[in-house]
């Protein structure tokens, strides 16, 4: 079994690259996969390791100035759900498009999973789903509003086009979520800059709220999308039915499975009439390898680890 670690922190980092490196040169001595999102706003990522390792990564990272209270759910999985470590150097840890948009300068409100369900409750709350739209579709908060969004970088136009008023802004309640907690902070921080003064982001996003909630208890609809191999977890945190389609990356249930516009590692019904033939070609190439791979009883990977440089 194989301990995951999703986390993030808004901190002011004077110098990413040299911490960039850092994190690199432990986590590799730990042997952690995953991925680790670095610049001057913070730190965002998805680690997975064993058990004692993924415990001696954290430790680490929370060791780093600015980074104690880092913020962090653990979940499990059966098989290693990354292939290899990558670090890679950003301008945002999460992309909205508008470096202005600081969380570490102006942030709504955080609410704790045991207060979410009242507050979203609320006739006077806005309740908005900050993820993209392949996200929302597969599971959300019963009564939320989808922005339908491909990128998170796309929320802003969306908050725009919305046309909310000076009354909306003043009285009514905005209530935002995501997966981990680092999409919809940063959108509680968009949020109170256009002008709202009742913003609220769930704490620790719906990983959290998973640990904190009841089953019983919980006013979630579905499964929740993870960037992992795991595609999606359940309530409990187990990991979800639904798979991957490895053409366009979006998930797909057992009956997309079933249709004609299906081919594993190449196409789904999603993506089966918007890819190319020659797209097609390298995919089916792809897909070749990964089963030769796996007769052989070998993994189809890359290099162990990733380190990416990419400022943009």
């Amino acid at each position: 079994m194989f301990s995951v670690a999703a986390l993030y922190k808004f901190s002011s980092i004077n110098d990413p690259e040299s911490l960039h490196n850092e994190i690199r040169i432990r986590l590799k001595s730990l042997s952690i996969s995953g991925t680790i999102l670095v610049g001057e706003e913070g730190i965002n990522g998805t680690i997975s390791g064993t058990n004692s390792n993924i415990k001696k990564a954290i430790a680490f990272i929370q060791s780093i100035k600015g980074f104690a209270s880092l913020d962090i759910k653990y979940s499990e999985s059966p098989k290693n759900p990354f292939i290899r470590l990558k670090i890679k150097l950003k301008k945002e840890i999460v992309t909205i498009g508008d470096r202005s948009i600081n969380p570490n300068k102006i942030v709504g409100d955080y609410v704790d999973p045991k207060n979410w369900n009242s507050l979203i409750d609320d006739k006077d709350t806005i309740l908005i789903d900050t993820r993209n739209d392949y996200e929302y579709s597969i599971g959300t908060f019963k009564n939320a509003i989808n922005p339908n969004t491909v990128k998170f970088r796309e929320f802003p136009k969306w908050v725009k086009d919305q046309n909310f008023t000076e009354d909306d802004k003043k009285n009514k309640k905005v209530a935002m979520f995501c997966t981990g907690g680092i999409r919809c902070e940063k959108a509680s921080s968009l949020m109170m800059k256009d002008g709202f003064e009742n913003v609220h982001h769930l704490k620790g996003g719906i990983l959290n709220y998973f640990q904190s909630v009841k089953n019983e208890d919980s006013l979630w609809e579905g499964e929740c999308f993870v960037f992992d191999d795991r595609v999606s977890v359940n309530q409990d945190l187990t990991v979800g039915t639904y798979d991957m389609c490895h053409g366009c990356r979006m998930p797909i249930t057992e009956d997309d499975k079933k249709l004609k516009e299906y081919i594993k590692g190449v196409a789904c019904p999603k993506c089966f009439n918007t890819t190319t033939e020659d797209q097609k070609a390298r995919y089916m190439s792809r897909q070749k390898q990964v089963d030769l791979a796996k007769a052989r009883n070998q993994k189809h990977i890359g290099p162990k680890d990733k380190i990416q440089i990419n400022k943009t």
